[in-house]
């Protein structure tokens, strides 16, 4: 039977605030769902990024805490922000109807290690995607300027154009010195890159989950390849789905990933509100 609507509760992926999903929130509030998202991790200072994200986690229990709704939601999360959902669901199961996670895949094993001891020494700085997220270019004269450099990027390109335009109001901002600049932080990118989650393999191991997940993953995701795809399959068993597209498939294809999304959490066994 079709699930009947409730609550969503949506986390962004690094870099790109809540806003930038507009597309998908706008299919599921039409199809009944209400939903919420906390519009950018890491900038509170009340939630500070720390290694394995410990307090985003409480960012966002406590974002749902604070909704009141008394009853659990179902957590959706695009790659931070899922497994901020899942570590957020582990953590608090009363909270949880179900998470869908969208290309976040479990990083368990001698990868998890890796990170673990990449952190540990500093090198995470060298090879992680923070390096290059550190010096990027977060300054433009208008918002004219700031889309026709992003549109010109490969990345981009893939995008709806209703997506890019959604970044382009949720992701920047006027700029003290004139003109607009990125409301993302940079310097926070850098920081949620640089202290990747090692530790989620341990977590679900001590907190089996009591709620169902389910992964839906891109045919030409780079970091679905480079993390790997046993610990994420065991995980969800049969509730494993892939669509086409990169890393970042939900901004490229907005519209099937909002009704791949829903199909998924239709196929739950969700427990009644």
């Amino acid at each position: 039977m079709p699930t009947q609507p409730g609550v969503i509760v949506f986390s962004h992926g690094n870099s790109f605030p809540a806003g930038t999903y507009a597309q998908l929130f706008a299919h599921w509030r039409a199809a009944g769902w209400r939903v919420e998202a906390v519009e950018k991790y890491g900038h509170d200072p009340h939630y500070p990024v720390t290694s394995n994200w410990p307090r985003l986690r409480d960012q966002l229990i406590d974002f749902v805490d604070g909704l009141a709704l008394g009853a659990p939601v179902v957590f959706v999360g695009h790659s931070l922000g899922g497994f901020l959902s899942l570590k957020a669901a582990l953590k608090r199961p009363d909270l949880a109807q179900a998470v869908v996670l969208l290309d976040s895949p479990v990083l368990t094993g001698w990868k998890a290690h890796s990170v673990q001891v990449a952190k540990a020494t500093r090198l995470i700085q060298r090879i992680s995607p923070g390096k290059v997220a550190a010096r990027r270019r977060h300054h433009w004269a208008s918002v004219d300027e700031a889309r026709a450099h992003f549109a010109a990027k490969h990345i981009f390109a893939r995008w709806d154009p209703l997506c890019l335009e959604d970044y382009l109001h949720a992701g920047l901002e006027p700029a003290a010195q004139g003109g607009v600049q990125l409301a993302f932080d940079r310097q926070v990118e850098a920081r949620i890159y640089n202290t990747l989650a090692h530790n989620l393999g341990d977590v679900l191991r001590r907190h089996p989950p009591r709620f169902p997940v389910a992964f839906l993953g891109g045919t030409q995701s780079r970091e679905v390849r480079q993390v790997g795809l046993a610990a994420t399959r065991a995980l969800v068993r049969e509730r494993f789905q892939w669509i086409e597209g990169t890393h970042l498939f939900a901004l490229e294809h907005p519209a099937e990933t909002a009704a791949r999304v829903l199909a998924l959490i239709g196929e739950m066994p969700l427990q009644k509100r």
